[in-house]
This record gives C-alpha cells, structure tokens and sequence, in this order.
C-alpha cells in the first residue's frame, strides 16, 4: 500500500462532503499546460542628437508550473451498494477527475473505513475480504472481472474522468449489517502509457526554467481526514446486507399412487401407497435462501417407506429431476449436493436441500403406507 492504512472513526455532526475542489473561471483543459514556455522581450526606443535608435532587452523565458488538482467521489446513485451474504466480486463505484494543467497519473488504495453520521450513514460491522480496486478499462462504466484489469489511473487528460471500482467479497455468515469503503487517491507524474509514474513531490525552490510541482487540491473529503494541498483525495461508499428475509414458502399435498384395489382412481384405504411431496419455492428474486433444511414427521396410522426420499426438480407427481437418497444420516458418501434422512425413532423425514436461489424452486418427496 502507499499509506499505512488505518480505520478511522469520525465523530458524529462532520461537515458534509465537498465534492469539488476549488473553483476556476477556466477549466483544466483551457489553463495553459504545464511545461509550455513562455517568453518575452522588451523593446526600448530613443533619440542620439536627432536620430532615433532602438534596442531589445534580454528575453525573459520561464516555463508554466504543475498546478496539480484533482477530484474523487463516489459515483453509483447514493454511496451505498446493496448486498447479499456470501457475494463475491461486489463492486462499489468512483469517479477520479483530473482538473490539473497536464495529463496526470493517480495511484490507488482501497481501504476499509469506520464512519459516522454525516459522509456514509450507518454502523460499520463487517469487513469486506479480498478487496481490490480496478479502472473502467473500455469507459462502459460497469466492472467487468477479467477485463477491467488495470490498478492505476494511466494518462487521465485535464478535465477528463475515469470510473474506478472497488471490489471485494461479502462474508457468508453472520448478522451483518454494513462495510464501508474508502478510495484514496494520490497525484503521480503522467506522460508515459501503460507505465504508472512516480508519485509527485511538491518543489520547494522555485526554478523558471523546469515545471514545479504545486499541489492546489483542497480537502477532498471536507471532514478533515483528506488534507488539502497535499495532493491525495478521499471518498467514501459502503456495502449494506439489504435483504434480511426472503419469500420462502413451502407447499405440502398427499398423492395416493395406489390402493391395491383399483388402478385407475386409487382411494386412501389400508395399505394403500401414499406420496408426500413438499414444494419450496423463493419468490425473492435478488437474494438466495440459504441452508435451507425441511422436517416432516411421518403421521400416526402410516409407515415411512425405506429409501422412498428423493429430492429435485419439481415436475410430475412431483420431482421431475433428481436424485434418491439413502435413510441413514450419514452424508459421508453424498455427491450430488442434497442429502436426507429418516430417523425410525422420532419418525422424521430429514431433508437439507442447501441453497434455493431467487426465483428458484426445489421439491421433495417421500412415501408412506398407510396402516
């Protein structure tokens, strides 16, 4: 990292966040570039006994300072993103702005931040994992993983912007709540592509004949942990668990399969073959139920059916596509991902079908005859 990194806790009441830096009658692009030289010679003009006379002065050339001044602010309609446990690659979006006289390069540096009222709302209680931050490589504004490779912002031309993501993965448990972001950004020399430049040095002594360095940045992040004049920036965003429950309802029918008396339209008599099936579906589209577990006790006057559980795709009597599953509880030997079982004491049916996405469905069925 090119800051030691650490989280900081800003009381409650700061100023909100300016999100510009100082204004100029002119834009970036318009003031002169850094580097261009400027010269001037006088011309004197008098008379020796009548006769007029001329002369020129030594030129005076200096060449025009780095006047080096930038901004970053969160750019995604509001400073937090909504989440789900367990997401990898979420992204929260930035927006870097170079308003220096030249083109510019800017390191990067994603942090985890605590922050009170006033930038990002709410109580940070998660930390993101793997974070990482990457520039908008075909200017789409969207993060694209394989794609948007790039760590540093290369040959940002004065008064153009570049969208910068942070990235990072969500735990999978917990009673989370909020993880919020920071993006520092800090001015290095440009005019080499495709190779990040050194991080700028303000100059001290002034030289007319070489381009000083001048940082002219404010506080970006008007609370006071950005600095100004010292050409870093700030900006702040969050990740938020959003979806706290889901849709998740589960639909239970009986299907006599047949009675031992009639093949056509089978009646609930003694000794008649019974399947329960048990249809889960999560109308939520955005957010998975996870770890999702059934339990069903075989009624009184019915006998469980050894290995009758199967568990799948809905469709048909009820699991169109599946697997069946073995009456013991140990799972040991299960590969297809779901496992059930059937405890002869308690009479209960045990199936752990896992994660149902959004949208998705999952059935269960088993059998039992009655008595």
């Amino acid at each position: 990292m090119f800051r030691n990194r650490v989280r900081t806790l800003l009381l409650t009441g700061s100023a909100a966040v300016a999100t510009v830096g100082t204004a100029h009658a002119q834009t970036a692009a318009q003031n002169t570039t850094a580097g261009t030289s400027i010269s001037n010679t006088a011309s004197v003009t008098y008379t020796v006994n009548g006769t007029a006379q001329t002369t020129n002065s030594t030129t005076a050339t200096f060449v025009v300072d780095r006047k080096v001044n930038f901004t970053v602010i969160a750019d995604q309609g509001g400073t937090k993103t909504q989440v789900n446990l367990g997401q990898v690659d979420a992204v929260t979006k930035f927006k870097v702005t170079n308003t220096t006289n030249g083109i510019q390069d800017f390191y990067l540096d994603p942090g985890q931040s605590l922050i009170a009222d006033g930038l990002v709302t709410g109580i940070d209680d998660f930390d993101m994992s793997s974070l990482r931050v990457f520039v908008d490589s075909n200017n789409n504004g969207v993060y694209d993983a394989g794609v948007d490779t790039k760590t540093y912002v290369d040959e940002l031309a004065p008064d153009a912007s570049v969208a910068v993501f942070i990235v990072g993965n969500v735990p999978a448990s917990g009673t989370l709540s909020q993880a919020n972001v920071n993006l520092q950004v800090i001015a290095a020399a440009g005019g080499l592509a495709n190779t990040r430049g050194d991080l700028l040095v303000p100059t001290v002594l002034n030289s007319d004949a070489t381009v000083d360095i001048v940082f002219a940045d404010d506080d970006n992040d008007g609370i006071g942990v950005d600095l100004p004049r010292n050409g870093e920036g700030r900006a702040y965003a969050s990740y938020e668990i959003g979806t706290r429950n889901v849709a998740l309802t589960v639909t239970k029918s009986a299907l006599v399969l047949s009675d031992g008396v009639s093949t056509l339209n089978p009646k609930a008599l003694p000794g008649a073959l019974v399947q329960y099936c048990l249809f889960v579906r999560n109308a939520t589209l955005t957010a998975s139920a996870n770890g999702v577990q059934l339990n069903d006790i075989v009624p009184a006057n019915t006998t469980y059916v050894p290995g009758s559980i199967t568990i799948g795709t809905p469709g048909g009597t009820c699991v169109s596509l599946g697997s069946t599953e073995d009456d013991d509880a140990d799972d040991a030997a299960e590969t297809d991902g779901v496992t059930a079982s059937f405890n002869s004491t308690n009479r209960n049916v045990n199936a752990i079908v896992g994660n149902v996405g959004g949208g998705g469905t999952v059935a269960v069925a088993f059998k039992v005859t009655i008595n």
